[in-house]
């Protein structure tokens, strides 16, 4: 008998429904039915096509309610197709267009023998003495390849020089967001190192190095501003950024080349956006990225807990009152 009522809602809540809704989920009801009913050989459990995860990515935006009627797949398998999809889709743009063929691993292991082996002879040596085994290598490569000793920095570790400015230093890097479409949005964010702080954080299409002092400029109301500023050697931040940030008194520092643990607090508050809030949605546009990361930005100064700090938050708030004990009261 409850069968029979809800069977007679569920006719009248149809029938007040516009005919493209019905039509839509009549498609995507049907879709997941031709799924489960294809034709298998000994597959424990249906398994999509590419058009099927293309359908599944196209009624998500063309459908509101289109988590009600997946009943096969989770929502987050639907994002995670997303991402194989922008995956394959750079993979597919940044493909070879010819050029110089890679050097066979034989050859690599021989010029890592003969550097390490002939450690005064230089890379045009090594190179001469390939030459007369019939094997053609350029002086790039051979740098490339080539065995290098284990070296010491004299100076203090970068581990010791952030201990000692933790306070005076604040970092800043650029990182990507995809979008539904296949745009590149880029991020720019500021930490402070003494707490942890979220500084500043602004979203663009088209990052410039004029976009990028605006940036510091904002971030630095009032005479707030760092004494050093720890970033990488992106070409976006222009050549002059060293200049321009000595003139208001900031110290901009440079990272070595191939090194992003010297800009480590960057990076893991970098991962911690991606792991705690941008892997776990689609993004739509630059106004849609910039609204969801301010809201992450207000919980994570205020609202969450950073174990750097002992589990306090980068803002601080007032300790938690302890809660008084009942025993030997009248």
């Amino acid at each position: 008998m409850l069968d029979f009522f809800w069977l007679l809602f569920i006719t009248v809540q149809a029938a007040a429904r516009s005919h493209r809704e019905l039509v839509l989920e009549n498609l995507l009801l049907r879709h997941q039915l031709a799924v489960l009913t294809r034709p298998t050989r000994s597959r424990p459990r249906a398994r999509f096509r590419l058009r099927d995860k293309l359908l599944w990515i196209l009624a998500r935006q063309l459908r509101a309610g289109w988590r009600a009627h997946l009943a096969i797949v989770t929502p987050e398998t639907v994002i995670r197709w997303h991402r194989q999809g922008w995956r394959l889709f750079w993979r597919w743009k940044s493909r070879s267009q010819g050029g110089r063929p890679h050097l066979s691993t034989e050859v690599r292991e021989l010029i890592a023998t003969v550097s390490r082996e002939k450690r005064l002879w230089g890379t045009e040596r090594i190179r001469g003495e390939l030459l007369k085994l019939r094997i053609v290598v350029s002086n790039r490569s051979i740098r490339r390849y080539r065995w290098r000793a284990p070296g010491r920095s004299p100076s203090q570790t970068w581990r010791t020089f952030l201990r000692n400015h933790a306070y005076h230093l604040w970092a800043t890097d650029l990182f990507t967001v995809p979008t539904l479409t296949f745009k590149t949005l880029y991020v720019l964010v500021f930490i402070a190192h003494g707490r942890r702080e979220l500084v500043h954080l602004n979203v663009t299409a088209n990052p410039t190095a004029a976009w990028v002092w605006r940036q510091v400029i904002e971030a630095t109301p009032w005479g707030c501003k760092p004494r050093h500023l720890l970033r990488d050697r992106d070409a976006v931040y222009g050549r002059n950024f060293r200049q321009r940030a000595q003139r208001v008194g900031i110290d901009a520092i440079a990272t070595p080349i191939h090194a992003p643990k010297a800009n480590a607090v960057a990076e893991r508050v970098i991962g911690t956006l991606r792991r705690e809030c941008l892997d776990h949605l689609i993004v739509l546009d630059e106004q849609h990225l910039g609204s969801v990361l301010t809201e992450f930005v207000a919980y994570y100064n205020h609202d969450r807990p950073n174990r750097t700090l002992r589990l306090q938050t980068p803002k601080p708030r007032p300790g938690p009152v302890a809660a008084r004990s009942s025993r030997g009261r009248s």
